[in-house]
């Protein structure tokens, strides 16, 4: 047997989320399935990070194990051949059987796009966020900060979240206005369910004024998702990073990073 990772990107729109599902339509059923059909056998794929509906990849790493032999380009153009214009493989590596998709990795990256300004966006609909009002990025640069290190952070988890415990460590969390663009970044070892939506509405309440930048803080201490603002929406919420260590055979010495880049028209 070998082992094999991909780095892919995609579409979160046209998809149910990545994990896989009875009803086939999430961004896992559709690789696996192009995978399968290269491999001659059924292939059942681990992820680096489980997206939901709506949220996109600009970079997902992905590893399955296999018994066929196929040059590594056949693990890009033929399994791209198979799948559907929203998901594609960028890349295909050769990895030994220490090699997991989620556990190797030790940090994930996430970017949110927001469009502020009073008109909905049409040409990026379903790629970005939209607010109307106009919202005051000093306030959420303040807000950000207090993020940034280890924390227990329940009142960003989702109830249904499946993680075993709500502590996580934020490496970086940063916003920054681009023209008519709000653009959230953030960095941790783990999200956990819900996260980034919640703290990119969490901010939303800051930048608008209904809250001041010491409320973020507060959320952390109080560990109550009650207390908290509205998830917001999935659309501008990008899968950009997944970090290895550098002796995996992996782009950039196993730091795969790649930004979206949105046309800031």
């Amino acid at each position: 047997m070998s082992r094999i990772a991909l780095c892919l990107e995609y579409d979160g729109s046209v998809f149910e989320g990545w994990q896989s599902q009875s009803h086939g339509r999430t961004a896992q059923d559709q690789v696996d399935r192009a995978i399968s059909a290269i491999a001659g056998h059924t292939v059942v794929t681990s992820c680096a990070g489980r997206t939901d509906t709506g949220v996109h990849a600009t970079v997902q790493v992905v590893h399955f194990d296999t018994d066929s032999r196929r040059p590594l380009s056949a693990w890009v153009r033929g399994v791209n051949s198979n799948l559907g214009p929203s998901v594609a493989v960028r890349s295909a590596h050769a990895v030994d059987d220490r090699f997991h998709a989620r556990f190797s990795a030790y940090r994930r990256h996430y970017r949110y796009f927001l469009l502020n300004r009073p008109v909905r966006p049409a040409l990026l609909s379903g790629r970005v966020g939209w607010f109307h009002t106009p919202l005051d990025v000093g306030r959420m640069a303040d807000a950000v900060t207090a993020l940034v290190g280890d924390h227990d952070f329940s009142a960003f988890r989702a109830a249904r979240c499946q993680g075993r415990t709500p502590i996580r460590r934020m490496h970086h969390a940063a916003v920054e206005r681009c023209g008519d663009f709000l653009v959230f970044d953030f960095a941790a070892n783990g999200f956990l369910h819900h996260m980034v939506r919640n703290l990119v509405g969490a901010l939303v309440y800051i930048g608008r004024g209904s809250k001041e930048p010491g409320w973020m803080a507060d959320l952390l201490q109080q560990r109550d998702r009650r207390a908290a603002a509205p998830t917001f929406p999935a659309d501008g919420l990008y899968l950009c990073g997944i970090e290895y260590p550098p002796h995996w055979p992996l782009p950039d010495d196993g730091r795969i990073i790649c930004r979206p880049q949105i046309p800031l028209v």
